[in-house]
């Protein structure tokens, strides 16, 4: 049986919501052992990205003040073409509007453990 090698993935989650984004990133560090970044506004993801090194993966909720999760989509992957968007909503009329902008993933809120999981087998371990 050969290990699964997960690379060094640099991942970002963006989401106003405290209680959200500490669960997301929380089960994230559990699942990939890594660092992942952090921010409660699109634009404070974006001066980061801008300025540092730009993650392999952004999570973004769709409704961040400062830029929502479609510009700072837009933004990121003019910087980084072929990195991974992710949007996420509680809102079910977000999910077809953030296929259609381009985003690789859709996670429908309250997000799951589950979602999660899939999230890095499908964005980290297969990349």
């Amino acid at each position: 049986m050969n290990p699964v090698n997960i690379p060094n993935v640099k991942i970002a989650v963006i989401d106003d919501d405290l209680m959200v984004r500490d669960f997301v990133v929380t089960v994230l560090m559990y699942c990939v052992n890594r660092d992942v970044l952090s921010f409660d506004s699109g634009l404070d993801a974006w001066r980061y990205i801008e300025d540092y090194e730009s993650p392999d993966i952004i999570i973004s909720e769709i409704d961040v003040p400062g830029l929502n999760g479609f510009e700072l989509m837009a933004k990121f992957r003019e910087k980084s073409p072929g990195k991974k968007c992710l949007l996420m909503s509680d809102n079910p009329a977000n999910e077809q509007p953030a296929r259609n902008s381009g985003a690789d993933a859709f996670l429908a809120k309250p997000v799951r453990v589950n979602d999660l999981f899939e999230v890095v087998q499908n964005f980290v371990v297969r990349g």
